[in-house]
């Protein structure tokens, strides 16, 4: 099984620079984005043998998730079911009979971490949903999580102490969330591999001097280690300031 997430950085934008042939090549179970920036309506994808799942934000051309998958899920929850953080369309779960896919887009603290005390609060209550949902039947968790983890996942990490997907308060609880039973795939399979980004800067000439960021993910339950084949970040894929990153999973629906 193979999953892939992408922030797109507006969906009605990609479409024009390569996405759907990415989409196609890419021939995913499920196939994630975040960041859609876009209401219902507005756009018209041909997506034969996909069902697809929409969360918008309140706020037009503002945040956004959708999910497009081969296999009509048993349940379907737009949000986390706090109305304080459901106004945003930042989550998407697909319930499955042995496990759920939960889409997301964490809130970015923004500049002087003006946003940081709402975004902690996000993290304490988004985990508290994450651990309910895993107390039911294992997870897997992909997107945009605004946060680089560890030193190895950012360019320059000394010069970012204090910037927002950085900040000690951020990195402490993303790594809350690994300690309450949960697994990054891909520093499961790549421990100490430097260079290894999936956002980039516009400016600066970031993205051809590799000076990035890593911080879209695929989190899964820990007892879903055994099944885990590989974890890939489509580095080459352009289009957004992110790219693609990839899940392969021996895990039967």
């Amino acid at each position: 099984m193979k999953l892939v997430s992408w922030n797109v950085n507006g969906l009605r934008a990609i479409v024009k620079k390569g996405f759907m042939e990415f989409f196609a090549a890419s021939d995913a179970d499920f196939f994630c984005v975040q960041e859609t920036k876009l209401q219902e309506g507005q756009i018209e994808l041909d997506l034969p043998g996909y069902y697809d799942y929409w969360n918008y934000a309140e706020r037009k051309g503002y945040s956004g998730t959708a999910i497009f998958t081969k296999h009509r899920p048993v349940s379907v929850k737009y949000g986390i079911g706090i109305p304080e953080h459901d106004t945003e369309g930042r989550v998407i779960t697909l319930e499955y009979e042995t496990f759920y896919v939960v889409t997301c887009y964490t809130p970015n603290s923004q500049s002087e971490l003006n946003r940081l005390d709402y975004r902690v609060q996000w993290e304490k209550d988004f985990r508290a949903y994450i651990n309910q949902l895993d107390a039911e039947k294992p997870v897997i968790l992909c997107g945009d999580l605004n946060v680089a983890h560890k030193e190895i996942d950012l360019k320059n990490p000394s010069r970012n102490r204090t910037s927002a997907g950085f900040s000690d308060e951020e990195r402490l609880e993303f790594t809350r969330l690994l300690d309450h039973g949960f697994t990054d795939t891909f520093r499961y399979f790549y421990s100490d591999k430097e260079g290894a980004y999936t956002w980039w800067n516009y400016r600066f000439n970031a993205r051809k001097n590799n000076a990035g960021w890593r911080i879209d993910y695929f989190i899964v339950s820990d007892r879903l280690q055994p099944y885990m084949v590989d974890a890939v970040i489509h580095s080459s894929i352009m289009g957004s300031d992110h790219c693609p990153v990839e899940l392969q999973i021996d895990l039967p629906i």
